[in-house]
């Protein structure tokens, strides 16, 4: 399994390896090291190795330009907008020269994953390379040519996470996403099977590389651990049993939308809201629990999530309009789900359109704290309403477990290699 981070924080990518391993197949998980030595470490029966990355997978450059990012401001700002005319030209020129090719002049810094990666690789000799998004799929495609020069059958699993024509690039210049997509399109064919996180990302991607079948849908749910204790929620934000609680968990980008939560509350009196994110202490994050009766605490390991929200009274995810985030069904969404959480989510399609469906909670227009408000005293008005979707006959949560995604996935490797 390739993935291009450092493995901590991606439990899709952690919970893959696991079972995989559990189910029998001698898994190494190759990621990136944060330093210049490899790492190592297992996740269950799976072998992890961190490899170190030669100076970055996008390293700022040297010179002037390093200068200008350390100094960042109003600088950087002019001296971005002064090149943009010089990339949109570059990435013109390049595309009508070579094509699909053209990101190997437009974002090189792609090498640097090969060159970290490929010989550790060919070393393997793996029979079936699973690569996570977007960058690992060129380097598991070339893996596959190279083997197959060499007498040697590998087959290639793409898993991709998120649809790259709808995401935000990475790096603040017109290059990046021209050519990620054409990295993408000149290695897709490689893949001899793909599988995704939702149905209507499967659907795009069929259409956008032509795919003969539609990709197999394996969807960010939690796995169902039970074991060990797990930390009170309402003891770390200082509040009582009987204290209504928010609680949102993840990524605290500004279009995750944690504003409108904040900006809510004074119109909820008595309402608590429970940021869980990597960082309690981070500026943004700071500036938001300045506010009253906000909270920020540290995530909890991947397999105790679900039962360490469930002290909570409603899972809110007030994400914004983005192309991407209309087709997500995302890891928050199910661990809400399975610690049995009233949710409140904004109007972005694919959420919405299943929280009606199921019943589940109240979808609300996205950066509007006045709707947000009103979602949040409906639920708090018959909470038991929402709860009993998890209970009854009808219950979306025994097709989402991880337990039922990894069997799709162990079949996917059978059939592979049948």
């Amino acid at each position: 399994m390739l993935v291009d981070n450092g493995v901590h924080g991606d439990s899709r990518v952690q919970k893959t390896a696991r079972s995989a391993a559990e189910a029998g197949w001698n898994v190494t998980l190759l990621g990136c090291s944060p330093g210049d030595s490899e790492q190592n470490w297992r996740i269950g029966d799976a072998e992890v190795r961190l490899l170190p990355m030669g100076g970055g997978a996008a390293s700022g450059g040297g010179g002037l330009r390093r200068k200008l990012v350390q100094r960042g401001g109003l600088p950087l700002a002019l001296a971005r907008k002064a090149r943009r005319p010089v990339e949109h030209a570059q990435v013109r020129y390049w595309l009508a020269k070579e094509g699909d090719r053209a990101w190997r002049r437009l974002e090189p810094g792609l090498w640097n994953y090969e060159r970290a990666f490929g010989k550790v690789i060919d070393e393997l000799a793996p029979d079936l390379i699973h690569a996570h998004d977007f960058r690992m799929l060129g380097v598991g495609a070339r893996a596959k040519q190279r083997a197959a020069a060499a007498g040697r059958t590998v087959k290639l699993v793409w898993d991709a996470h998120e649809f790259l024509p709808g995401a935000r690039p990475r790096r603040d210049n017109a290059r990046w996403l021209p050519a990620h997509l054409a990295y993408e399109r000149e290695y897709v064919p490689a893949a001899d099977a793909v599988v995704t996180v939702s149905d209507a990302l499967a659907d795009l991607l069929r259409q956008e590389h032509g795919l003969g079948d539609k990709p197999a849908v394996v969807l960010n749910a939690p796995a169902q651990s039970t074991e060990g204790d797990v930390p009170d929620l309402r003891k770390l934000c200082g509040v009582g049993p009987e204290t209504p609680l928010l609680v949102y968990s993840g990524s605290s980008s500004p279009q995750r939308g944690l504003d409108t939560i904040v900006e809510a509350l004074p119109e909820l009196p008595g309402v608590h809201l429970a940021l869980v994110v990597e960082n309690p202490s981070a500026p943004h994050i700071t500036a938001l629990t300045a506010a009253e009766r906000v909270h920020a605490v540290p995530y909890v390991p991947a397999d105790q999530v679900f039962r360490f929200l469930a002290a909570a009274d409603i899972g809110v995810i007030p994400i914004h309009h983005w192309p991407n985030h209309e087709i997500a069904l995302i890891t928050k969404f199910f661990e809400y789900s399975h610690a049995r959480l009233p949710i409140v989510v904004s109007d972005v399609r694919a959420m919405a359109e299943t929280v009606r469906a199921t019943g589940q909670g109240e979808v609300f227009r996205a950066r509007d704290a006045a709707d947000l408000v009103r979602a949040v005293r409906a639920i708090l008005a018959d909470p038991k309403r929402y709860r009993a979707v998890y209970d009854g006959p009808d219950s979306p949560l025994p097709g989402w477990t991880w337990e039922a995604q990894a069997e799709r996935l162990n079949t996917l490797y059978q059939e592979l290699l049948a």
